[in-house]
């Protein structure tokens, strides 16, 4: 439309080399100096300002270079400026008129060039944003669960410590009780409880490392377990029903604190999520699991927000825990409004007593 306005319908070279400066700006996203290289003929002979304007934004744009956008800037302010034909070169003079023509060139060229480099400076800065903040975000992730893991193993240090105790203990009593005569008891006795011994240095000297790489000494006082449950439910808002179903005997202890964790994770969910909301957490077992669900319902509309800080990881940190153990984690809205925590718990089957 530019062409046919400047240059009129009819058949000249002006013309079409202003229709062919406006065809080349399709392939001005990947080949912008073609698009302006083609465009530069047309704004000289067929003063197309348009598509040399759009061709300079675009290298200007698209290349990261600044070389070929001053030169293509100082092109189109050239193309603009010089008249046609050349001869007439010789009629300029150091008027006001030939004066405001150079200026009205090279605000043009100066223009589209300005225009197309803040583009890419914008567009630069957007993603170096957005990958700052997914860096930022993957840390924060691998720290949650650095510490997660962290809690985890200074849980299972307390687990095996004991048993290992109770291994180290039972030996060094069937050494004193192992009859003079039974060599062979006697040395296995000594070993196993040399082996007890140092297998709970390596884990006293691991717990070190853990208290000094990242564990805070609030973390390391004993953690609560399932009989805890009744007190978290009474602490306060939400309001809380509990039913717990009849619990298998010899329960894992990393498991008992798990169940723990995820009580205490969902419902403090549910305080900064669902304020006014009421809570539902369902402890049971069968043949080989230990099941665990929160169900809180939508959130009071008429109740004001805790404002309590959010550090959107808790439910990842829980689904860590859960598969440390072999077990499985879920959680998601559900159709009323309200939300859903489940995970399930591997437990060893209960022993059969022997019979007398």
């Amino acid at each position: 439309m530019d062409g046919l306005a400047v240059n009129g319908p009819h058949d000249g070279p002006g013309l079409w080399l202003a229709l062919a400066a406006a065809g080349a700006l399709v392939v001005r996203h990947r080949l912008p100096e073609v698009a302006l290289t083609v465009g530069l003929p047309g704004l000289y002979l067929g003063h197309l300002a348009f598509a040399p304007l759009i061709a300079l934004y675009c290298v200007a744009s698209v290349r990261r270079g600044t070389l070929g956008g001053v030169v293509g800037a100082a092109l189109v302010a050239l193309a603009q400026f010089l008249p046609h034909p050349p001869g007439d070169l010789l009629l300029l003079g150091l008027d006001r008129e030939t004066l405001l023509a150079a200026l009205d060139s090279c605000a043009l060229g100066a223009g589209a060039f300005v225009l197309g480099r803040s583009a890419r400076q914008r567009r630069d800065r957007l993603r170096e944003a957005a990958e700052s903040r997914e860096r930022e975000h993957r840390l924060l992730t691998e720290r949650v669960l650095a510490a997660e893991r962290a809690r985890l193993a200074r849980e299972m240090h307390d687990v095996v410590a004991h048993k290992v105790s109770l291994i180290s203990l039972q030996a060094g009593a069937l050494q004193v009780t192992a009859l003079p005569d039974a060599p062979a008891t006697l040395e296995t006795a000594r070993v196993i409880r040399e082996l007890s011994v140092a297998t709970l240095t390596e884990l006293q000297h691991l717990l070190g490392v853990l208290r000094t790489a990242g564990g805070e000494a609030g973390e390391l006082v004993p953690q609560p377990r399932l009989a805890d449950l009744r007190a978290l439910a009474e602490a306060g808002a939400p309001q809380v029903g509990l039913r717990v179903g009849e619990l298998p005997d010899g329960l894992p202890e990393a498991v008992d604190r798990a169940v723990y964790r995820t009580v205490q994770e969902a419902l403090t969910n549910v305080r900064k999520h669902a304020p006014g909301a009421d809570a539902d957490v369902h402890v049971w077992s069968d043949t080989d699991a230990l099941h665990v669900a929160v169900r809180n319902t939508a959130p009071d509309r008429a109740a004001a927000p805790l404002g309590l800080p959010d550090g959107g990881h808790g439910l990842m940190g829980l689904r860590e825990r859960a598969q440390l153990l072999g077990g499985t984690f879920a959680a998601g809205p559900l159709p009323g409004g309200g939300f859903l925590v489940r995970a399930s718990f591997p437990v060893p089957p209960a022993r059969t007593p022997p019979r007398a």
